[in-house]
């Protein structure tokens, strides 16, 4: 018998597959503690600088948390500018982060975090459903190329992160 899924897992899964829904699932091993992952995802105002496809950032509330709002601006290697804003709705320290993601992408995303004293998982999941018209339009013609450019923002995140935590010596 397996556990019932979580509550935010059926959001995810509940949301009917479409031409405009980018949906992703993955998981990203790090060669740090969760402790220092967490850590390293802290730090906000870095983030511009960790991730070139990041434009206008900013924070809305006094720390990272439960109804903290993240604005900002994706800007993939495809002609098409987003702008988003993630509510975080659950915030688990060291264990969970849930968001729902409103603006140019709607829809519910999650991280969960595991590991152990010497490595860390970071387990992604989203369905984000394209609004912008002209997207919508491309999606129609050329989903490959929009799924393309989502992943090259996935992989620049997760690359820029290891980056950060290599030059911060894993302290």
């Amino acid at each position: 018998m397996t556990d019932p899924p979580s509550a935010s897992a059926l959001r995810v899964a509940a949301v009917p597959s479409s031409v405009y829904l980018m949906e992703y699932e993955g998981t990203f091993t790090f060669p740090v503690s969760v402790a220092r992952l967490w850590e390293t995802l802290l730090q906000v105002d870095q983030f511009t600088s960790w991730w070139s496809w990041l434009q206008d950032f900013r924070v809305e509330g006094t720390a990272l948390g439960a109804g903290s709002v993240l604005h900002g601006v994706v800007a993939p290697p495809v002609p098409y500018r987003m702008q988003i804003d993630v509510v975080l709705e659950e915030w688990v320290v060291e264990q969970r982060i849930a968001a729902l993601v409103h603006g140019d992408l709607e829809g519910p995303a999650t991280l969960t975090f595991e590991g152990d004293g010497t490595e860390s998982r970071a387990h992604a999941a989203w369905a984000l459903e394209m609004m912008q018209r002209p997207m919508r339009i491309a999606a129609r013609v050329a989903y490959p190329l929009l799924r393309w450019g989502h992943d090259r923002v996935v992989d620049a995140t997760v690359d820029g992160l290891r980056r950060q935590l290599v030059a911060d010596g894993g302290r």
